[in-house]
């Protein structure tokens, strides 16, 4: 059995938002997000003005990964409303799609609605299974 969850892996410049696969043999980092949120997590401009603390974008890192002898496309919260990272695992025939995302902070809006939404079009469009966790 192995169990997938999110996390974060901080250090003293900024953070990854990860998926983490644990099991017998104990946990390691599956997935690095490839697209956090724009401005409120991702500040491209940390580099050049030496501040710190924002989340780091591995954009053309891990569109897939493997999980128990599956190939899986990760997706993380913002992600999944992104046109470039599912385009990207799919070139990769991955098993399946999987997503996570927190949801706790868009109570009473129509956010995870919307990611479900196009998880479920992009799953059918390319004939994926999919898999979906939110903490809400």
């Amino acid at each position: 059995m192995t169990v997938v969850a999110g996390a974060a892996v901080v250090d003293a410049v900024g953070y990854d938002n990860v998926m983490v696969a644990i099991d017998a043999h104990g946990g390691r980092v599956l997935y690095r997000e490839r697209m956090p949120v724009p401005v409120s997590m991702w500040r491209p401009w940390e580099r050049w003005t030496r501040e710190t603390g924002g989340a780091r974008a591995n954009l053309f890192a891990n569109p897939v990964v493997e999980v128990a002898g599956r190939k899986i496309a990760p997706l993380i919260c913002y992600e999944q409303l992104v046109l470039w990272p599912i385009l990207q695992s799919m070139l990769y025939r991955p098993d399946a799609i999987v997503l996570i995302g927190n949801g706790w902070w868009t109570t009473g809006g129509n956010i995870i609605a919307i990611q479900r939404a196009s998880a479920k079009a992009w799953s059918a469009l390319f004939g994926v299974p999919l898999v979906i966790s939110f903490n809400t």
